[in-house]
């Protein structure tokens, strides 16, 4: 498995995100989905890490918005074809480590009380649930984490 930052437009990695759209639609009214579209994830500040399997296809990926703040994880998605292979925890410990070299010490993220799976990794990563932050509302389909590293 090979992580390396890349851009999002790329036809594999749009691929991986629309099927990551249509599975949190699946999960969520529209207006409780907070996801960066294409403009907001090719921003400077924004860090896109993918994951590709031996053959290079696109089976992972993962974003964090770097503010003077925080780094708020974004767009974490893994193929159901590959999940169980510890990509995900791969993938954020990568933008975690980008996130440090770069000054960040706080992460935080929203995700939604229908992904146990999700939630159960991030506390098991050293995330604690708190309330909202930044610009979002307190929302029944939102789990908002924070982690402080050392």
């Amino acid at each position: 498995m090979d992580i390396q930052l890349e851009s999002p437009n790329q036809p594999d990695v749009v691929a991986l995100i629309d099927l990551l759209d249509a599975y949190q639609l699946s999960l969520y009214p529209p207006e409780s989905v907070y996801a960066l579209d294409m403009n907001s994830l090719l921003q400077p500040n924004v860090l896109f890490a993918v994951a590709r399997d031996a053959q290079g296809a696109a089976v992972g990926c993962g974003a964090m918005v770097v503010t003077p703040e925080f780094g708020e994880v974004k767009r974490m998605f893994v193929h159901p074809a590959a999940r169980g292979q510890g990509v995900a925890q791969r993938l954020l410990g990568m933008l975690e480590a980008e996130a440090m070299r770069r000054g960040c010490r706080r992460f935080m993220l929203e995700t939604g009380p229908s992904q146990p799976e999700a939630i159960g990794l991030y506390q098991r990563l050293g995330y604690a649930v708190r309330g909202p932050y930044g610009d979002y509302r307190d929302d029944p389909l939102s789990v908002f984490m924070e982690k402080v590293a050392a």
